[in-house]
């Protein structure tokens, strides 16, 4: 089990803070979104993913940020009601972060060191795939869309190993 990333804390939608310890268990999909990229539409496929995979244990985790173009401007309030009225999703959207520079928050500053490749996230809908045993599995560029024949093999990949 990876204590470094199980002890890590991030906020819920609602500024709560939350462990990431709770979970333990599961394979999770970090991505951080924004409403107003190009590749917005990719909230739909994440949420096919979260309705499809949910019961076998994976964890789709938005985590909103404005980084990139100032693409997510908006309160967490507006993020959600947006999310779930154009998109129908969901999934568990966090409390809007920083992922570049000095203020990075530190599950970023984990994932970003600890991925290949190493680096800064590059833009928006950026994927972490993350373990059952909080083991970082895969990281897969913006480009890459949740309908991907390659991330698809990897969530099951990671799903079917107990």
């Amino acid at each position: 089990m990876n204590r470094d990333f199980y002890n890590l804390t991030v906020n819920a939608a609602d500024g709560t803070p939350k462990q990431l310890e709770t979970y333990q268990g599961d394979v999770l999909l970090i991505v951080n979104v924004a409403s107003e990229c190009g590749l917005t539409p990719q909230y739909e496929g994440l949420e096919e993913l979260n309705r499809k995979y949910r019961d076998q244990g994976l964890r789709v985790l938005g985590f909103p940020c404005n980084d990139f173009g100032g693409q997510e401007p908006g309160t967490m309030e507006q993020i959600q009601e947006f999310c779930k009225m154009k998109f129908g999703a969901d999934f568990e959207l966090l409390e809007k972060v920083k992922i570049l520079g000095d203020d990075k928050h530190p599950l970023y500053t984990y994932l970003t060191t600890n991925s290949e490749p190493a680096g800064d996230v590059t833009w928006n809908f950026e994927k972490f795939l993350i373990a059952r045993d909080g083991k970082l599995a895969a990281r897969f560029s913006p480009r890459v869309t949740p309908e991907d024949s390659e991330l698809i093999a990897a969530i099951e990949r990671e799903l079917e190993a107990k």
